[in-house]
């Protein structure tokens, strides 16, 4: 399975900050904010990796993760000049996708749960249509809310509907088997001029090949697109690890429970920033796991 992680779009919510910061660079807690979507990606199994964005904020992502294979994995760069709709990244993806299935992800979701790696890997294994994951919100009038029938079963997905049918709605994540590059090409571009990602989701629940997966209680799916719902995430994730002694989304951590690196690798990585609490964490994450 490849990854994209779509990381553009001026942030206008958040401006003035993100006139000279990208919004998927702003911290949540103690790390940038695209260490979360790229943490959901690493544990789902996938360790090819493309990040869109734009052309004046691509060296700054080239800058804080390189090629990826300190973490043990593989991330390459597109640039999307302008914002075309997130399904947009499934065309600018095709030739990285291939002829693989896809986990496409916002850059800035911030999804945690105790499970989240079981779930992850139960609904890459032998992908077949997509997956779609909802989460209750309180104000579904702002979202893409799924619409199910009396069984359960996916019927339809409403975008920003004035009378929503429901509260679930349908986060920064998307599972695709490898037919979904040709329904983005196929799509036609909304007034907007942009490709939506809930037409998409759409096709595959006309063909009956959408699963909804539910989010409850033991999930936490946090918006950022608002400076005081940005500040609410932050908040939440110190709470969290402040209260547990864990770190939500540390790539390092995360590359070494999954394998992709070992504990000396890890405990080197954690060095290099030795003297924040974020480095000390990792190397002793490390010789937990037997780094010397």
């Amino acid at each position: 399975m490849k990854g994209v992680i779509l990381a553009g779009g001026a942030g206008a919510p958040l401006h003035p900050v993100t006139l000279a910061v990208p919004r998927q660079l702003l911290p949540v807690g103690d790390k940038p904010m695209i260490y979360y979507p790229l943490s959901v990606l690493m544990l789902a199994g996938v360790r090819d990796i493309l990040v869109i964005t734009t052309p004046a904020d691509a060296p700054r992502f080239r800058h804080l993760l390189g090629d990826g294979a300190r973490l043990g994995i593989h991330l390459r760069y597109a640039e999307q000049p302008e914002p075309r709709g997130i399904a947009h990244a499934l065309v600018l993806g095709a030739r990285h996708i291939a002829t693989d299935p896809v986990a496409l992800i916002l850059g800035d979701t911030v999804l945690h749960g105790h499970t989240l790696h079981a779930l992850l890997r139960e609904h890459t294994r032998d992908l077949t249509g997509c997956v779609l994951f909802g989460h209750p919100v309180s104000d579904p009038q702002r979202y893409g809310i799924a619409e199910t029938d009396a069984r359960g079963r996916l019927v339809a997905i409403h975008e920003k509907p004035a009378r929503p049918p429901g509260n679930r709605a349908i986060t920064g994540l998307y599972l695709y088997d490898n037919q979904v590059v040709e329904i983005a090409r196929e799509l036609r571009p909304s007034d907007r001029g942009e490709l939506e990602i809930t037409d998409v989701n759409n096709v595959y629940v006309g063909r009956g090949e959408a699963t909804l997966v539910d989010l409850g209680r033991g999930f936490a799916w946090l918006d950022t697109g608002s400076p005081d719902t940005l500040l609410q995430a932050s908040q939440y994730i110190q709470t969290l690890q402040q209260r547990q002694g864990v770190r939500v989304a540390c790539l390092e951590e995360v590359a070494l429970r999954m394998g992709f690196i070992d504990a000396d690798a890890c405990h080197a990585l954690g060095r290099e920033m030795a003297t924040s609490a974020y480095g000390q964490y990792v190397m002793a994450t490390a010789r937990e796991f037997g780094a010397a």
